[in-house]
């Protein structure tokens, strides 16, 4: 009996401490963080004030990638057709800007227009809003 016990306590402690290998051989086999890229724009309103209505105006959003992994956008949209992105498509590297231009065509427009952009990419925060504001004055 006492040498059942015996057995039985030895084999609990050896699968115990092969569990416990097994344990920390998988912390080192882990792949390795690839990190997160961060999208941080300087600002994030852009506001024309009055303008003239026929002409189109643009505006560029300066951005850096404060992450640890590349930065890839991959799409811009706005809420109304008559406001055109235009953006780099190449993935920004930690630590580099790049700008995105959003270009109003204000032809038909009258009063007070508020414009959205959706920038969609594989940042930490995966969608980020932009506004852009203008008075539209008839001439």
């Amino acid at each position: 009996m006492k040498t059942t016990a015996a057995f039985i306590l030895s084999c609990l402690i050896l699968i115990s401490g092969c569990r416990n290998v097994k344990e920390r051989g998988q912390q080192y086999d882990s792949p390795a963080d690839t990190g997160k890229a961060v999208l941080a724009f300087s600002e994030y309103e852009h506001d024309f004030g009055k303008v003239e209505e026929g002409g189109k105006i643009s505006y560029k959003f300066s951005y850096e990638n404060t992450g640890t992994a590349p930065l890839a956008i991959s799409s811009v949209t706005t809420t109304c057709g008559c406001t055109v992105p235009r953006f780099d498509k190449h993935p920004i590297k930690p630590g580099e800007t790049g700008s995105l231009e959003v270009i109003f065509n204000t032809t038909g427009r009258n009063g007070i227009q508020t414009k959205v952009i959706s920038v969609n990419s594989n940042a930490s925060i995966p969608v980020i809003l932009l506004k852009i504001t203008a008075e539209v004055q008839q001439e």
